[in-house]
């Protein structure tokens, strides 16, 4: 070897070894930075029992433990032994903001962990507790928690700190080792968060998501990579396989730590925490409690659940020439989706939409005669809007420059400076709506009213809600700090008054990215984001199945994915793109969930659409059917929804609780209601799936093929594209209905009645 060579090669082994040690020392730093605030327990209270309605807290010198009257023995919420569970401190918080990519981290000071309980004072609905936390640097700082009956199966509790200047809360409390941790709004990576470290805090989801090298890359262009906790849906709730669930009133940035095996640590950027204790001995129970208390969903207006919502972009030519196509074949189609009414830009992400909500008449020329013509077909169309605005001063045709006028007008959210806070996105930057000020929300109303509404859409995609930035000013006082998870409620209660001012409210549809505590009682319909043209389990269609599960436990009832995903990424190292398979496949899932959307994507020309050719035409004409086959089902779900939280989307573990095959199932198998079980090919190259039957005996609709057994057993069965795994039990009127439709609809050939092909499905499929 030359000596060239070796000083190359002792370069680049010292360049090594310099990054991994510093990656070591960075991971060191940040494992420090988010260990849990707990120390001792000083007790000099004797031992209470109160009983609170159905709720009794006992306290026995060393624990807190509350339970319910109608299961006695069973813990709802208890302390560790001879552990302090309160702690606090002042912090102070460093943030990144990139775009609409936040990160945080936290620095405290003068933490006091050690914790006295001294007195407790009660009366028939409520228990205080005061007590002292002894400090790290000299000193106590006394607190209080309390605890007030709500209803039977809901108990308040509230933690205050009573110095203001300590504006940071922990609290610690007992978790069994084999618990299973559900829930925290929409989760994409993990299904079971038990072992884990999440935030709760609304962010764009991001783009790779762990997946390399996409999301390296995306962290180098504009730290958009995103982390396997990220969401535009971040909810502090959860239920547990110990039918436990929690959740948390306060809108702050918050952490629950459940890394360590028998407890769960809280962590609150507030000096007062305020929350709930449900009760409930089925998961479908503790739904009905959580959202008795944030608000449920409304129904869905019916004829946005008679078809497919056909994503389209280009123009009204070719809404027109697709449509066609479509009549040609029957396909049932409720509306037609057209995002870029506003006229489309090529910036460095693909084709993204001119930020103006105003109609691109050259775009779309004789678009009210479309409109018209679809409504005359029984066809509604849906549009796009977000509370963010681009300088369009350079768009072709442009009538009114609204970036301007909220400039203008002062409209924006601004910076530290006064100054409007614009955020840089991909190649132009964009100004926030500021909720807060009346008169900026009334103006956008009056451009919705006139140029969305006025267009004739029936609905719209209402994007955009995540992207407060954490440092901003707000009219009304607050900060982007206290008010970045409330801004989505705002957006959503923005579209939600849109709406009502309409003559016909009920009629209207708008879908949300974004969400927090009470967004679904305020919104129509919510979609999972922008999820990657992949099969992979961190950006792409698995993410998605388990978006719609995590989210439905949370109070997201009606909740779907863009058909075939949404980012496209083409670049020298690694691209990207949607196949043909990748699309079936999705129309598959798509096809079992409240509504059935596609997409075109980001980069429309690099992905396979469902009018490609005629294959992926005819592949979507079926699962449109399909859909429709459940329509009737589908109804009475979503009434269900509307009037107990309980989602139409469901994973198995609310249906089958006690079964501990079960709890091991994330994405790979979910119910629609009861009577349905789906498996969806999540993978390129399969024919076949492997699917969990819990006990019971089962039907599989293609063939009607049975299965019975006594316990739980995994079978295989063949799932050629057109048949996803789909199984209903026995003698349920639901499954047979479905497969009678299937059968009238054309979608089962009548070979398949034939007795020799049930004992080897689906052989007799075409």
């Amino acid at each position: 070897m030359k000596r060239s060579q070796r000083t190359i090669l002792y370069t680049i082994g010292a360049l090594l070894v310099g990054a991994g040690a510093y990656y070591a020392m960075d991971s060191a730093l940040t494992l420090y930075a988010q260990r849990q605030i707990q120390g001792e327990l000083f007790n000099t209270l004797s031992g209470q029992r109160i009983s609170l309605g159905d709720f009794l807290i006992r306290w026995d010198g060393h624990s807190l433990n509350v339970t319910h009257a109608l299961e006695p023995e069973r813990t709802l919420f208890s302390t560790l032994p001879d552990q302090g569970f309160i702690a606090s401190a002042i912090g102070e918080e460093s943030v990144t903001e990139s775009g609409n990519a936040l990160s945080i981290t936290d620095q405290r000071f003068n933490t006091c962990r050690d914790q006295t309980m001294k007195q407790v004072v009660s009366n028939g609905g409520y228990a205080l507790f005061k007590g002292r936390l002894r400090c790290a640097g000299g000193g106590q700082v006394p607190y209080e928690l309390a605890f007030a009956l709500k209803s039977n199966n809901q108990l308040g509790f509230s933690i205050k700190v009573q110095d203001p200047r300590y504006n940071r809360l922990y609290l610690t409390y007992a978790s069994d080792p084999d618990e299973r941790f559900y829930g925290f709004g929409e989760q994409f990576s993990r299904f079971d968060l038990k072992g884990s470290r999440l935030a709760v805090f609304v962010r764009d989801q991001g783009v790779g998501r762990g997946l390399e090298p996409l999301t390296s890359g995306a962290n180098a262009l504009t730290q958009s990579g995103g982390t396997w906790d990220s969401t535009s849906i971040s909810v502090p709730h959860y239920l547990t396989s110990k039918m436990r669930s929690v959740m948390l009133e306060n809108s702050e940035y918050m952490v629950f730590d459940l890394r360590k095996k028998d407890r769960v640590h809280l962590q609150l950027f507030s000096g007062e925490m305020h929350g709930q204790i449900l009760y409930g001995n089925t998961p479908i129970q503790l739904i009905k409690a959580y959202t008795q208390v944030v608000g449920r969903m409304r129904a869905l207006p019916d004829w946005i659940t008679r078809g497919a919502v056909v994503g389209m972009q280009g123009g009204t030519q070719k809404v027109r020439e697709v449509w066609e196509k479509l009549k040609a074949l029957g396909t049932p189609i409720s509306a037609f989706w057209l995002q870029d009414w506003v006229g489309q830009r090529n910036t460095r992400f693909g084709k993204q939409l001119w930020w103006n909500w105003e109609l691109d008449e050259e775009h779309y020329p004789e678009f009210r005669k479309l409109t018209a013509d679809l409504q005359n077909a029984g066809i509604r169309t849906l549009g796009y809007i977000s509370p963010m605005l681009a300088d369009a001063s350079r768009k072709p045709g442009v009538k009114r420059n609204l970036f301007r006028e909220a400039l203008d007008h002062g409209y924006f959210v601004r910076n530290d400076d006064g100054e409007p806070y614009l955020i840089q996105l991909s190649d132009f930057r964009a100004g926030l709506i500021d909720l807060t000020n009346q008169e900026a929300a009334r103006w956008l109303t009056e451009v919705a009213e006139q140029n969305l509404i006025g267009s004739g859409f029936s609905g719209w995609m209402a994007d955009g809600g995540e992207n407060l930035p954490y440092s901003s000013r707000l009219y009304a006082g607050g900060t982007g700090k206290d008010n970045h998870n409330l801004y989505p409620v705002m957006w959503s209660i923005f579209n939600r008054n849109l709406v009502d001012r309409q003559k016909h409210p009920q009629d209207y549809v708008f879908m949300m990215r974004s969400g927090f505590t009470g967004s679904p009682y305020f919104s129509s319909l919510f979609w999972t984001g922008d999820q990657l043209v992949s099969w992979d389990d961190r950006d792409g269609i698995k993410t998605a199945v388990l978006a719609l599960l995590s989210s439905g436990l949370s109070g997201f009832s009606f909740n779907h994915s863009d058909i075939g995903g949404y980012t496209t990424v083409k670049t020298p190292l690694k691209s990207y793109t949607r196949s043909k398979e990748l699309l079936k496949r999705w129309m598959e899932l798509s096809a079992f969930t409240p509504v059935f959307r596609t997409h075109e994507g980001n980069l429309p020309e690099d992905n396979a659409q469902f009018y490609t050719d005629d294959e992926t035409l005819k592949q979507f004409d079926r699962m449109a059917k399909v859909y429709k086959a459940w329509g009737f089902y589908r109804t009475q779900l979503i009434a269900e929804a509307a009037s107990t939280g309980v989602p139409v989307v469901r994973p198995m573990f609310l249906h089958f609780p006690n079964d501990p095959e079960v709890l091991g199932l994330s994405y790979q198998q979910f119910m629609v209601g009861s009577q349905l079980l789906v498996a969806p090919v999540l993978d390129p190259g399969q024919e076949e799936v492997e699917v969990y039957l819990p006990a019971g005996s089962w039907v599989e609709a293609w063939t009607g093929e049975s299965f019975l057994h006594e316990t739980g057993e995994k079978v295989r069965v063949k799932a050629p594209i057109g048949y996803p795994a789909v199984f209903y039990p026995a003698g349920s009127k639901v499954g047979e209905i479905f497969s009678r439709n299937l059968r009238n609809l054309g979608l089962i050939p009548l070979e398949t009645l034939q007795q020799h092909c049930l004992h080897i499905t689906p052989a007799c499929l075409p």
